[in-house]
């Protein structure tokens, strides 16, 4: 995109807003003009995909608060529209008009007289390099973008990975990372569960012509633990119980993950696969601390004494007649 494009195009008008339109708007705007007008829903129509470009480039300007700044001021430096023509005998409204008027002029050079803005063309310093001083020379070489100098461009994006012991997941902890050759500070937070990613802003590779630089994501790898496992902001884990306990009921002790333990009572006919919720004792995040979930093993023994063995038949003996296998037949016939 050159310059001229800038002073000959308007970007609002492509989007259909208005010129003090806020960011929320400009967004609004392009996705819904871009999904009617995307070469996918109309294939074949030259129009429809000149009219998509026009918008690309719209947004891709009014998106950028720098970019968007630099062609609100070209536009009105040009009164939304002129073309600069420095020939002789151009048309009015064109490069001499403008710069004169900044420059002290009453809107045309006289015959014969030298117009003021030549003293900035003199010496290699010419229309580009008044622009790159107003803007602060933020383009790079005092090259505002779409004037010439190449355009800003936000650099790649890199990933990585880095792996956590379970505690230090589920607490939160500080990781030293190598990229490119750069020794990186990151800060992993709590209940970071196996396969996510984090994102840090501005971490990757710079962009070129001041653009912005890309980010740098981790994706994070975490060691199994014995016993817990992380769901969200709650942990979990798996509670052995005997047959007596679960059926009689018990009170048994807990540990958690601060190597404390708590009491939790397991109701009477506790059937295998039962969840019990030990409130307040999960992931401790910024925004909530989660639940540990014990999931009740009833765990059958694999040897008897005769005593145990007598105490069972007996048991059996005493339940006689009743068939917890009474409407599994008729439910799988459904």
């Amino acid at each position: 995109m050159t310059g001229q494009d800038w002073i000959e195009k308007d970007f609002y008008a492509a989007l259909g807003v208005p010129k003090d339109a806020d960011q929320a708007a400009i967004k609004k705007a392009y996705r819904k003009l871009a999904r009617q007008y995307h070469p996918d829903q109309n294939p074949g129509d030259a129009s429809a995909e000149s009219r998509f470009k026009e918008i690309g480039e719209a947004y891709s300007v009014l998106s950028d608060s720098e970019q968007r700044q630099q062609y609100d001021a070209v536009r009105s430096m040009a009164g939304g529209g002129a073309r600069f023509n420095a020939g002789p005998g151009g048309a009015s409204g064109g490069f001499e008009d403008v710069f004169s008027s900044m420059f002290g002029g009453a809107g045309g050079a006289r015959p014969g007289a030298r117009p003021q803005y030549q003293q900035y063309q003199s010496g290699g310093a010419g229309f580009e390099d008044i622009l790159g001083s107003m803007f602060g020379g933020s383009m790079g070489g005092g090259r505002p973008a779409g004037f010439g100098g190449p355009q800003q461009r936000k650099g790649a994006d890199v990933e990585t990975r880095a792996t956590l012991p379970f505690r230090a997941a589920v607490e939160g902890t500080t990781v030293e990372l190598t990229v490119d050759g750069k020794k990186i500070t990151a800060r992993i937070p709590a209940g970071v569960h196996d396969g996510q990613k984090i994102r840090l802003r501005g971490k990757g590779r710079p962009g070129s012509a001041g653009g912005p630089a890309g980010d740098l994501l981790i994706v994070v790898h975490v060691t199994e633990h014995p016993v817990f496992s992380i769901d969200g902001a709650n942990l979990r884990m798996t509670l052995p119980v005997t047959f007596a306990e679960a059926a009689l009921g018990t009170t048994v002790e807990v540990p958690t993950m601060s190597g404390e333990t708590v009491r939790l009572k397991v109701p009477s006919g506790t059937p295998s696969g039962r969840v019990l919720r030990v409130k307040g004792r999960g992931v401790a995040t910024t925004k909530r601390t989660g639940d540990l979930l014990v999931t009740v093993q009833v765990v059958v023994p694999q040897k008897l004494s005769r005593a145990a063995k007598k105490a069972l038949e007996d048991f059996a003996a005493e339940a006689d007649g009743e068939d917890v296998r009474a409407e599994l037949a008729a439910k799988a016939a459904q």
